[in-house]
């Protein structure tokens, strides 16, 4: 996945299959449906007889694409900032080998015919998940007491399961020079698009907080490296959009930040709802609501430094980077 998202209502692939949302990705202008036709009936498919591009999420594209009598959601992933291509192929085979041991909430990439879940086209990497009959929850009805139970229940086995080999760490976002790389980098104005000068002022009107957040985001990060032998299987962003509800129960999707780290970095969205059935470490809760703001931060400045026309899609970018940076400082 490439590019920001806007709080945890988008961030992520909008992953939950038959849905609606508020939020439209654009159609990607650097490839076109035959060319991913082509390479899901090459890798995955025995033949492509039907594909739909999918206007959902807010950081990769993604399409429905029918053939020799199965269905299959199809997710082109651009890799920088957030991956490698070994990185995100590692991520989706450790989905696999996840799910290999029994946990039934993981719906894992499905293997191309060369055992690899990732495919090389280009402009990005492809992947294919089985397309599931079933509908994410609304951000409403994730909050539902017998919901908030099940998807309690599902971390927990996700973190009680021992992890697959060479499954990837958690590793900061931001390093400690990223205030004064941005003070640097905002100094001038920036030409880039319609929205970068509205972009720049806020980051640079923002400093001091955004200092203030890294040396304490830093802080907390080597106190949760001196604990690496007690992290986990983290899927790092279960919240609604990455859940289906199957009539054989709740799925996650979007495996693409699967990694080994504390287990708060899972819990987010579950703190207000899940009281009593959840004993986080405090530290560890602050320093993955660090971890989201400054790469969101980080990744909304990539954008408008870069060039851009005033889509919807920039309008919705330059919210998410609003709201980030009206947060309290911790």
């Amino acid at each position: 996945m490439s590019g920001p998202a806007v709080q945890r209502k988008t961030r992520g692939r909008v992953s939950a299959y038959l849905l609606t949302f508020d939020l439209v990705l654009s159609r990607p202008a650097f490839i076109d449906d035959d060319a991913i036709a082509h390479a899901v009936a090459a890798h995955w498919l025995p033949e492509v007889t039907e594909i739909g591009y999918l206007p959902w999420g807010f950081g990769a594209h993604h399409w429905r694409v029918s053939g020799g009598g199965a269905t299959v959601f199809v997710t082109l992933d651009q890799l920088a900032p957030r991956h490698t291509a070994a990185s995100l192929e590692g991520a989706y085979a450790g989905a696999a080998a996840l799910a290999a041991t029994g946990l039934p909430a993981v719906c894992a990439p499905l293997p191309a015919r060369s055992g690899r879940f990732t495919v090389d086209v280009g402009p990005g990497a492809l992947s294919v998940t089985p397309w599931l009959q079933g509908r994410s929850p609304t951000e409403a009805q994730a909050r539902e007491p017998r919901h908030v139970q099940e998807v309690v229940r599902t971390l927990d086995a996700l973190h009680r399961t021992p992890p697959p080999d060479g499954l990837r760490s958690w590793t900061p976002q931001v390093g400690p020079e990223f205030a004064e790389d941005l003070r640097a980098r905002t100094a001038q104005p920036w030409t880039s698009g319609p929205l970068a000068e509205q972009a720049r002022e806020a980051l640079a009107a923002h400093i001091d907080p955004i200092r203030h957040w890294t040396d304490r985001y830093l802080e907390l990060t080597n106190k949760a490296l001196s604990q690496r032998n007690s992290w986990v299987p983290t899927h790092g962003e279960p919240h609604n959009d990455n859940q289906v509800v199957t009539p054989d129960g709740l799925r996650l999707v979007d495996w693409e930040s699967l990694a080994l780290a504390p287990p708060e970095r899972d819990y987010a969205d579950l703190l207000t709802v899940a009281e009593g059935l959840l004993h986080p470490d405090p530290a560890m809760v602050e320093l993955f609501a660090l971890d989201w703001r400054l790469s969101e931060i980080a990744e909304y400045t990539r954008w408008f430094a870069a060039a851009h026309l005033g889509t919807e899609d920039d309008h919705t970018a330059l919210e998410g980077l609003f709201e980030e940076l009206a947060g309290d400082a911790e």
